[in-house]
């Protein structure tokens, strides 16, 4: 089973992610790192080629990651919104969105002038704020569970994340322990 992160760009998921990934042993892939790596900068596809291109090139990502086992995914910002994707993701994945408040968000992304939807618009708090009014009922219709990550560190963040893992598990285990019982 993936570990899923999702959320608004400057949430954090890069940054939690490589910490489950150290913790668990996992391998961790940034659908973002990812696209940059094999096709360049995204600002240059965003500009050269447009969103939809870009969008196409991380549905591809998806699907070669969502078909391999015990990884720990960062995805892109958008990429939840194409449904495609989601299913895909969860087909193997237990999704997770990271929440955080506007303003915590904008303080972070405004350090940022590489993100592309936010990149010369000069209303970068208008913009971010369309975004998360538009992203938020699709990420938390999207997830299996919420992790609010205002006032937290990487580390309790991850912290929250392996729990709810470890729950589930457990979970899970008592479950397939209970049916074997009723077969004896």
């Amino acid at each position: 089973m993936n570990i899923v992160l999702c959320g608004m760009m400057g949430v954090g998921k890069s940054s939690v992610g490589i910490r489950i990934a150290e913790r668990t042993g996992r391998m961790w892939y940034d659908t973002d790192v990812v696209i940059s790596d094999r096709h360049g900068r995204i600002s240059d596809i965003f500009e050269f080629y447009g969103e939809a291109h870009f969008r196409m090139l991380e549905t591809e990502i998806v699907r070669e990651l969502s078909g391999r086992d015990g990884l720990v995914i960062s995805t892109g910002g958008g990429l939840v919104l194409k449904p495609e994707n989601s299913e895909l993701l969860k087909k193997n994945g237990r999704i997770f969105f990271m929440r955080a408040s506007f303003e915590t968000l904008l303080k972070r992304v405004r350090a940022d002038e590489t993100r592309p939807l936010l990149k010369n618009t000069g209303k970068t708090a208008e913009t971010l704020g369309q975004l998360l009014e538009e992203r938020t009922p699709v990420y938390e219709n999207f997830a299996d569970c919420i992790v609010d990550t205002d006032g937290k560190s990487v580390e309790e963040v991850a912290d929250e994340i392996l729990a709810h893992m470890d729950a589930e598990q457990a979970s899970e285990g008592a479950e397939q322990a209970s049916e074997g019982e009723k077969r004896a």
